[in-house]
């Protein structure tokens, strides 16, 4: 199972939203990582077959999705940023509904909504208007939608948008379960969605892909740049022009832990730290404001 997109570019009058994108993804989690209007979700449309490219192709194992039509929908699932529902819906109303425009029959539907009740812990709430449901619940119920048709590919888009962090927990333990013998491709400008679960990760800025490959291999061109020190609390935006933070911990005796990337140490006492993913992250946006989020 593979799906390949090839040289795929989506221009507009006065823009170019996503420039000669090729990837190729195989069975697992993958993290495509970018700041609000990096271009992913106009990547995640066009890879959907919502959007026609202005160049290039996506394809399914070999055969363009254009190509493939039905049949691609057939096998595909897609989560947006926000779906729409009446305001009626109960969940299992709008399960029920979405299964027809899928295609589903009525006795797969039945057995498949009570499945994925039970697996995404929904099924206490099927008669409870989907508007009265927590964000998490929301999103559960739309990645309900999304496996319906048991899609070798789910396509998530900024999945943990409005979420705590204790729903964001519980979300990626469940794509986990599920990306077993599935492509899952996930867009988001929070590290920590993707850096525990992806297996691997392409970084998005300004429509092009600036870095790609396994989590251990992107984490990896981080050796050496990642410093670790401790310094007296008010001496710390002396050195904040010149570093780039990545976080700072309250110490004994007003002083602060202070993890930064920069090429050589900057800060007094600096010690070299193992990298993590969010370091790459603020490393490839350094010198701008890149959407950030502690890990939880």
């Amino acid at each position: 199972m593979e799906l390949t997109i090839q040289g795929l570019t989506k221009r507009y009058k006065d823009k170019t939203a996503v420039n000669n994108i090729n990837l190729t993804l195989t069975p697992g989690v993958w993290g495509l990582l970018g700041a609000n209007g990096a271009g992913k979700t106009t990547l995640m449309r066009m890879v959907a077959g919502i959007l026609t490219p202005t160049s290039g192709k996506v394809q399914y194992d070999g055969i363009a999705i254009k190509t493939l039509g039905e049949a691609y929908r057939d096998v595909f699932g897609y989560l947006p940023q926000t779906f729409g529902f009446y305001p009626e819906f109960t969940v299992a109303d709008y399960l029920h509904y979405m299964a027809a425009l899928k295609g589903l029959p009525q006795k797969k539907t039945n057995q498949k909504i009570d499945e994925l009740l039970h697996r995404l812990t929904l099924a206490d709430v099927r008669n409870k208007h989907i508007r009265k449901l927590s964000g998490g619940m929301q999103r559960r119920v739309g990645i309900a939608q999304a496996l319906l048709n048991d899609p070798d590919i789910l396509i998530l888009d900024e999945p943990t948008s409005g979420l705590d962090p204790g729903e964001r927990i519980r979300f990626r333990n469940i794509l986990s379960e599920f990306a077993q013998q599935r492509i899952v491709l996930i867009s988001t400008h929070i590290v920590s969605d993707v850096e525990y679960i992806a297996n691997r990760n392409a970084i998005m800025k300004d429509g092009h892909i600036i870095a790609a490959g396994t989590t251990d291999e992107l984490v990896k061109t981080m050796d050496g740049k990642v410093w670790q020190s401790t310094l007296p609390a008010e001496q710390l935006h002396h050195y904040e022009r010149t570093v780039r933070v990545v976080t700072v911990r309250n110490e004994e005796s007003g002083r602060v832990s202070v993890r930064y990337v920069s090429e050589s140490p900057g800060l007094p006492d600096s010690q070299t730290a193992a990298p993590r993913l969010e370091d790459l992250y603020l490393w490839l946006f350094r010198g701008e404001e890149a959407v950030k989020e502690d890990a939880v």
